[in-house]
């Protein structure tokens, strides 16, 4: 990256330059760039102007960002109510968020089961104790209800 130099003003082709760098790394949200470079620039101005013409390339998009983010969400066994929040909290759009978090998509259901059967083994709770902890690990990783209650469901009745 380019070394900012205090007192120094950026100009648009420092801005986007760094912007670039960033988005070379790894897809980002157009909120979330804004921040990164915010936190080096104070040109808010030309920031989004940098933005803009970004997006404008294709070189940042959102679409692609929220794809990305979901794929790599669902690798580390995150549900999709996680994975909702986060790309709210990242600024991306309701919309894009609802075309690639469906939680009625079967995934789900056999993504709880597998994070599951990882942490747990397979291992059928034997009380109400063990069975409350067991929900409670797959409701912090973000799985609804009814993702939670088909995993018990498919469990107990061995047809997995």
């Amino acid at each position: 990256m380019q070394q900012v130099v205090p007192g120094v003003v950026p100009t648009l082709s420092d801005i986007r330059f760094n912007a670039m760098n960033l988005l070379a790394l790894r897809e980002h949200s157009a909120k979330e760039l804004k921040e990164k470079l915010g936190r080096k620039f104070a040109t808010v101005e030309l920031i989004d102007e940098a933005i803009a013409g970004l997006i404008e390339l294709n070189l940042q998009s959102d679409e692609r960002f929220a794809q990305a983010f979901v794929a790599m969400r669902q690798r580390q066994g995150k549900g999709p109510v996680i994975i909702k929040m986060e790309l709210r909290e990242k600024g991306v759009d309701p919309g894009l968020i609802g075309r690639f978090v469906d939680d009625a998509d079967v995934l789900w259901f056999e993504l709880a089961h597998d994070t599951w059967r990882k942490k747990f083994r397979g291992t059928i709770p034997a009380d109400a104790r063990e069975r409350a902890k067991q929900m409670r690990f797959l409701h912090s990783r973000g799985f609804s209800s009814r993702h939670i209650q088909a995993v018990f469901t498919v469990a107990t009745s061995d047809d997995w």
